[in-house]
């Protein structure tokens, strides 16, 4: 009876829950944005190094760094990389989108760069209103000390006439605001690269282009096919700006950083949506879809914006939960909720290599300890399998939700400190990742979840592997009585 009812919700799992989510994943935009992202990682991972250099956690030596000038120079190099993510975002959804509609897809990218730029008001605000007053961070020479108090630049500018303060606080003008390009301007840039990719394969699907002589080379008569789209896509996006700016006082990047990405950057953050990340990963898993993937691309243009706050506040000093540190980042996702793999089964591999005393837990326990290490586990996945057994279903889910409660817990009552934005790749080694993404307190915290994941394992693994040795001794009782009967025949 049990055995049926498990098979009845296996077939209602595959046949009407799982179908319309991978229906949903294999739409052209949700590829286009899975793959698209990926052209950003190169920049937000060299952009990391940068970061940590400039910020080294080791108070004497980020003192010596600064005092030096050479924190200016890595800030420099972090800005045009990991603090412009979204602008390489813009531009690698759009080009997959167009890439995988079989035309010219560069084009495609560079048009979504335009609009990704058009759409945001070319100014930023003064340093000096920020500089200015009490609560004002005052005036800071290139080593970061402060040379003139706020409450000091506010009484030398208001004794200047009224036309010059003016024109001294006025925003500067002619300038891209590089606050949209990063962690802020994530979510418009989805949106925009999406849309681009979108409006300009169909204008060229429809034959909207300037088709030259075939004596022209490829690559200039490639150039003339994209003007057509690329000039509709940007008139288009010069009249939404239009509107925004006439209408509401703003921009569409502003807009939808208010109205969209912020309360969705919320949820995403929240106690609630780390958990039911972590139980969908392997819930997917389990029924042989990649749940790394799905949940990837769904949660990856929230999450990353939310390791780019993070990577700010780490910058200025302001790394707390209480100025507005995220818990839930990108690097919560790879290096807590998928550690040495879907599930966290790194419990698993410490049973198979110590305690186990079936053939199949050892065999595969042997080749699943490497990648491990790298946050890989496809060996045990498929070849224990995982996927579709009842007997480690329970930790298979559960490992990762008590990791992601307890890491979300210890971050929010300020035992260890947010995660710094550092984006260590995802196959960083357990405990190096943790050093990496948080310092040593991480790095000891991670420590405590592989623990976890062995505790929670262990005894579903000894019952597993108690079936399976005691399976490998009949198989092996009958080859043997197989056997003598050959042998008395002859």
């Amino acid at each position: 009876m049990e055995n049926s009812s498990n098979g009845a919700f296996s077939n209602f799992i595959n046949n009407k829950v799982l179908p319309p989510i991978m229906k949903f994943v294999n739409t052209k935009p949700v590829k286009a944005l899975q793959d698209g992202m990926v052209y950003a990682l190169p920049f937000i991972i060299i952009g990391s190094v940068f970061l940590i250099l400039s910020n080294i956690p080791i108070p004497a030596v980020a003192a010596v760094i600064k005092a030096s000038g050479w924190a200016a120079f890595f800030n420099q190099a972090y800005t045009v990389t990991f603090g412009v993510l979204s602008l390489w975002a813009a531009v690698g959804i759009a080009y997959v989108y167009v890439r995988n509609e079989g035309y010219e897809p560069l084009p495609a990218g560079l048009t979504s760069m335009a609009v990704f730029l058009l759409l945001q008001t070319l100014n930023i605000a003064n340093p000096l209103v920020a500089a200015m007053g009490k609560a004002g961070s005052g005036i800071t020479n290139a080593a970061g000390n402060v040379v003139m108090s706020g409450s000091a630049v506010s009484q030398n500018i208001d004794k200047l006439p009224k036309v010059l303060q003016d024109f001294v606080q006025a925003p500067v003008t002619g300038v891209v605001n590089i606050t949209w390009l990063g962690g802020q301007g994530m979510i418009a840039a989805i949106i925009v690269g999406i849309l681009v990719g979108w409006a300009y394969s169909a204008m060229i699907r429809k034959g909207w282009k300037i088709t030259l002589p075939e004596q022209v080379p490829a690559s200039v008569a490639n150039q003339f096919t994209a003007m057509i789209p690329a000039g509709v896509i940007l008139i288009v996006a010069m009249l939404i700006f239009a509107a925004f700016s006439a209408f509401g006082n703003t921009d569409m990047l502003q807009f939808i950083y208010k109205v969209l990405q912020t309360p969705l950057q919320g949820l995403s953050d929240s106690l609630g949506g780390a958990l039911v990340i972590a139980f969908l990963v392997p819930f997917f898993w389990f029924f042989g879809v990649h749940g790394g993937l799905i949940m990837g691309a769904i949660t990856s243009g929230l999450l990353i914006p939310n390791t780019f706050d993070n990577a700010s506040l780490y910058k200025a000093g302001k790394l707390t939960v209480a100025q507005g540190a995220h818990i839930v980042t990108n690097e919560f996702y790879n290096n807590f909720i998928n550690l040495t793999g879907s599930g966290i089964t790194i419990g698993l591999v410490i049973f198979t290599l110590f305690a186990a005393k079936s053939v199949q837990f050892k065999t595969i326990g042997k080749v699943e300890f490497v990648p491990a290490l790298f946050n890989i586990n496809e060996p045990f996945l498929f070849g224990l399998p995982i996927v579709m057994n009842p007997f480690l279903a329970i930790p298979f889910f559960l490992t990762p939700v008590i990791v992601a409660l307890s890491t979300y817990l210890v971050i929010y009552f300020g035992i260890v400190p947010p995660l710094n934005g550092f984006a260590a790749p995802w196959t960083t080694p357990a405990i190096i990742s943790g050093f990496l993404i948080g310092g040593w307190k991480m790095a000891i915290w991670q420590t405590i979840t592989l623990v976890m994941s062995t505790a929670i394992y262990f005894p579903f693994a000894k019952k597993y592997d108690a079936i399976l040795t005691k399976e490998e001794g009949e198989k092996a009782a009958a080859e043997a009585a197989a056997g003598n009967a050959e042998i008395e025949k002859m």
